[in-house]
């Protein structure tokens, strides 16, 4: 009788290419990957993968096996989707976050995959969405929040949410009482996001410009170090203001009212397409939902900015922080 393993074995191994990537999206040894395709083609009779040193590719019987692989697993997904209970989602779920959802609501949804899925790990990496995107495409995530949605056509994706970009700083620097141009701001280094980044590329092209000062810009990959260097009153951090609440209610930093425009950022939960991605989906499902209730306090705290910038003093309520931890095998 075949054995299920092996098929779902064979389905990744083809899917990644190789059969080192299989072991490791299956948290198991090459051997036990070689070992399980072999039992496979004898069970069957035929030769299901051709090896060479760059890649695994399917015979044309393995072609053909592909297609069954494929629906009997996401069979088997469905099944468990609609059958099993919830807290028997187990394994271990490679996550790749962009850092403005670290300072905004991954710690309540860490703490809600725990309460959900008890069974279920993550694995958390902190990077900037060009370097998310590509460890996503080389199956070295399983899913990840960034700046999207992602175009690729393995992708799919998921709107999160979206986050106003401000501009703020320390009171030291005497900028927030009235409307600020982008000359009053120029005079000031700009502190932001890391390089390569959409975000960074925007602020640099706004203040690049032949009528300003030269430009004084600080990038940094650590959020936290751009809202450290705005609290000491090293320049303006340009940021979402919903990752500095705590900062702005306390007086350690005030919104600046400028005219300038900077378009949101748009956040998606994004993962490849396979016939196995219930655990993904899962999660997905609980970042979107806190997500949501995040964008509408942060439309509601935009609604108190706005009025309070009209009476001289921002007021922002700050949102709910909680730490948890997860517990190791591929997420079921």
């Amino acid at each position: 009788m075949v054995d299920f393993k092996a098929i779902e074995t064979f389905l990744w191994v083809v899917t990644l290419g190789s059969f080192r990537r299989a072991a490791q999206k299956l948290n198991t040894t090459q051997p036990a990957i070689s070992q399980r395709i072999a039992q496979l083609e004898n069970e069957m009779g035929v030769k299901l993968l051709q090896r060479d040193r760059r890649a695994s590719v399917p015979t044309p019987s393995g072609r053909q096996m592909m297609m069954y692989a494929e629906k009997l697993i996401g069979l088997r997904s469905e099944m468990l989707a609609v059958v099993r209970a919830r807290t028997a989602t187990s394994g271990v779920l490679r996550l790749g976050v962009s850092e403005t959802i670290v300072h905004t609501w991954l710690s309540r949804l860490i703490e809600a995959v725990n309460g959900a899925y008890p069974n279920l790990s993550l694995e958390i990496e902190v990077d900037i969405t060009p370097n998310l995107r590509a460890r996503l495409l080389a199956q070295e995530i399983d899913l990840a929040f960034l700046l999207g949605p992602l175009s690729a056509s393995t992708v799919r994706n998921r709107v999160l949410c979206d986050y106003p970009i401000s501009f703020v700083a320390s009171p030291a620097l005497g900028l927030g009482k009235g409307k600020k141009t982008v000359h009053d701001l120029a005079r000031f280094p700009i502190i932001t996001f890391p390089r390569k980044t959409q975000p960074y590329e925007i602020v640099r092209s706004l203040f690049n410009r032949p009528d300003l000062p030269s430009i004084r810009l600080h990038a940094s990959a650590s959020l936290a170090t751009v809202i450290h260097m705005a609290m000491e009153g090293i320049g303006v951090a340009v940021i979402p203001s919903a990752i500095v609440e705590g900062q702005l209610e306390s007086g350690r930093l005030e919104l600046i009212e400028t005219d300038i425009h900077i378009p949101e950022l748009t956040f998606s939960a994004s993962w490849l397409s396979s016939p196995d991605t219930l655990a993904v989906e899962l999660v997905a499902e609980l970042a979107f939902q806190l997500a949501q209730g995040d964008k509408a306090q942060t439309a509601q705290l935009s609604s108190l900015t706005s009025q309070s910038e009209i009476a001289g003093k921002a007021t922002i309520t700050p949102s709910r922080k909680t730490s948890a931890t997860t517990n190791g095998s591929t997420p079921r």
